[in-house]
């Protein structure tokens, strides 16, 4: 007998993974995401209708729809089980309508693929949430209104290719007000007195440093190298006596389980992970993996919350494993309770272990690298989060030296607690430091002294880690959204990645700077931030999808229209030089394109002669001279000349445009593949980030990021 009932996800994967909890009752099929979305060739929302939408059946997923009417038709019950947020309502509610026909639609909301999960869910079905389905279509017409209208702004105005968006353009704001901050910010010197000292009686080789902290019972501010040299003058005629002893024992409590964006920031300064990376892990994890004899496996709760609530059964599960592993001592008496931010949706968990007896090397040979890496992570994150706090005995001492006091702190781990576990970033004053017995009033002998010259530093440019976290501070986004935004700036070329570090590109400021002059509401900070708390109420029923809308299309059209009027065109403007070109005598022009500025001749398109220039560090503007080679043109017979382009250096030959032969430059090194026998080159992927590839690609598809 067939099954009676279907039950649609989004993925093959979790598709499989349920499928081993449900049954033959059941038919587990995977719609692969979203099958009905708006059109991609038009904006496809009538404003004049109450914007209303004109959702169309994805392409490329025609035959998905196809196969799972087939499995529908012969099935009384369907239960719609796709993700637990406002674009899993929305796939949800999109099957509802291309498969009704008199069905009995069951809306069911698991937040781990476990067995328990499972049931509960299949045992308790609702219907599905109207409102979170009004405040997904909300935040897409929204993000269609502003990207429909302001990228072919910018392909008018800048170039093809470019886009905007509501969030996206405020998170490259971000990173180009920071970049203006470093650019603008003016180091000042300052100096820092330490003294090395120990005790006059016994305290051979025991010496400790203490920090000058205050002239006069004021802050010590050194400026400059003559004030530090007439300080360090006045010392040395000083006695050196221990005036105050504190002691105190210091806690350092566990960090709560992760939400989406933690788990981002912490992925990132750990493992180095981008955004991106960190959720695809994370959704291969939760989806499921073959793990042995088990089968497919969900391993972790649903990766995208901003919640760090825990359900009862997994902390009995986490306490249940500190008390067998680490003991009673590393136990606190009530489970540890952390709060969530006020947007947090009440039944979301914290990204968790969905067994915490799975442990992270038990599996180890069953996962990927990254999967590994990152499972290990969240494991060591949550199951240390039910420990006691570390404990740490501080030992402070305050010296005088006449009107100068100095501090040395000492401390040292009475009792590790959390951190035997997870391996959190500590501060200076976590880390072992002991101190000599000393007793108050005691005089000490002085050995040295010690200036040092600092310079104070500009804000550090936004990583990965922080532009997350700053998005989150700022109410900008939420959870699911961070990740394909971090992806987006760098696929446009808005911004680079240096070091793992994100600076604006010229393209990125240039169109900022257009588009936050021409829309100075829309794109602030605080008005985007103030959106996404109107999609909250959207989705609690405290907002009309349709007023909100309403109330922001208006003044953005009328913004829009203003800009087509007035935003300059940066793609026709051309700058004069005194520069002529060799090829047909006119001037050359500095002209501007989505990959920056080039020197043009200014009878384009007659003569199509252009170099490559580069700007100094002062603003000056400069021909990036051709390196001439020793290889020849196989084309022509002409010398080949290093050029730059949007990839890096490539060769090119001397006699463009007549002959337009160009290849990458060889490393030197030989492409590891077995019978390849290419060269490894250097290109520059998305995101401006360098690797190593095989020059016979596509042939052969070998990278690297170093060699």
């Amino acid at each position: 007998m067939g099954a009676k009932s279907l039950v649609i996800v989004e993925s093959a994967a979790k598709a499989k993974t349920i499928n081993k909890f449900l049954g033959n009752k059941y038919k587990v099929c995977s719609s692969m995401g979203h099958l009905i979305d708006l059109p991609k060739s038009k904006m496809g929302i009538d404003v004049e209708k109450d914007f209303e939408p004109h959702y169309i059946v994805i392409h490329n997923r025609k035959k998905i729809l196809s196969e799972l009417k087939k499995e529908a038709k012969d099935k009384e019950d369907i239960y719609l089980a796709s993700d637990p947020d406002r674009e899993g309502e929305a796939i949800s509610w999109h099957l509802s309508n291309v498969l009704g026909n008199g069905k009995k639609f069951h809306r069911v909301v698991f937040y781990e693929i476990t067995q328990k999960a499972i049931e509960e869910a299949f045992s308790h079905p609702r219907d599905i949430d109207l409102n979170k389905v009004n405040a997904q279509q909300a935040r897409r017409i929204l993000d269609r209104i502003v990207g429909y209208n302001l990228s072919p702004l910018l392909w008018k105005k800048v170039g093809r290719g470019l886009s905007a968006g509501r969030v996206q353009t405020v998170a490259v704001r971000l990173i180009v007000e920071r970049e203006r901050e470093i650019k603008a910010f003016v180091p000042e010197e300052y100096w820092e007195i330490e003294a090395e000292l120990e005790k006059k009686m016994g305290g051979e080789g025991n010496g400790f440093i203490a920090k000058l902290e205050k002239i006069n019972d004021e802050k010590a501010k050194i400026g400059n190298k003559e004030g530090a040299d007439a300080i360090l003058q006045d010392l040395e005629s000083k006695e050196f006596v221990v005036r105050d002893i504190k002691e105190k024992e210091k806690k350092k409590n566990p960090v709560p389980p992760f939400t989406t964006s933690k788990m981002q920031q912490e992925a990132f300064n750990k493992l180095r992970f981008s955004a991106s990376k960190t959720m695809r892990t994370a959704q291969q994890l939760y989806e499921g993996l073959e793990i042995g004899k088990e089968g497919n496996v969900g391993l972790i709760t649903y990766m995208r919350t901003d919640s760090v609530r825990i359900s009862d059964e997994a902390l009995a599960m986490a306490r249940g494993y500190i008390d067998k592993k680490y003991g009673k001592e590393f136990l606190p008496e009530k489970p540890n309770v952390y709060k969530s931010s006020k947007s947090a949706q009440g039944a979301h968990e914290a990204v968790r272990p969905t067994y915490v007896s799975m442990e992270p090397d038990s599996i180890k040979e069953e996962l990927t690298a990254d999967q590994y890496k990152l499972y290990k992570l969240i494991w060591e994150r949550f199951v240390s989060s039910q420990m006691l706090p570390a404990r740490y005995f501080v030992t402070t001492v305050e010296i005088e030296a006449g009107q100068y006091l100095f501090k040395a702190t000492g401390s040292k781990l009475i009792f590790p607690g959390w951190i035997i576990l997870y391996n959190y970033a500590r501060e200076k004053d976590d880390e072992d430091k002991t101190l000599p017995p000393l007793t108050k009033d005691e005089a000490l002998k002085l050995l040295r002294l010690i200036p040092s010259q600092h310079w104070t530093e500009p804000p550090p440019r936004y990583s990965d880690a922080t532009l997350v976290k700053a998005l989150e501070e700022k109410g900008i986004g939420r959870p699911s959204t961070y990740a394909p935004i971090l992806e987006t700036i760098a696929k446009r070329d808005y911004v680079q990645r240096d070091g793992g570090y994100l600076s604006p590109t010229e393209l990125g400021i240039i169109v900022t700077d257009l588009l936050i002059k021409f829309f100075p509401v829309q794109l602030d900070v605080q008005f985007t931030a103030g959106m996404e708390e109107e999609l909250d109420k959207i989705e609690e029923g405290k907002a009309d999808w349709i007023a909100s809308l309403k109330a922001f299309y208006s003044p953005f059209i009328e913004r829009l229209d203003h800009a087509r009027g007035e935003m300059k065109s940066i793609k026709s403007e051309a700058t004069p030089t005194e520069e002529v070109c060799e090829k047909c005598g006119k001037q050359m022009v500095i002209r501007w394109s989505r990959m920056g500025k080039f020197l043009g001749c200014s009878g384009f398109p007659e003569c199509k002669n252009i170099k490559s220039i580069e700007e100094t560090p002062t603003g000056e503007i400069k021909i990036r001279e051709e390196e001439v080679t020793d290889e020849v043109c196989d084309k022509c017979g002409k010398q080949m000349v290093v050029k730059w382009g949007r990839n890096g250096k490539f060769l090119s030959c001397s006699g463009y445009p007549d002959c337009k032969n160009a290849k990458s430059i060889s490393t030197g090194k030989k492409c590891p593949e077995e019978g390849c026998g290419g060269d490894l080159v250097q290109r520059r992927a998305r995101g401006r980030r360098f690797f190593y590839g095989c020059s016979n690609y596509p042939k052969c598809k070998y990278t690297a990021s170093s060699i």
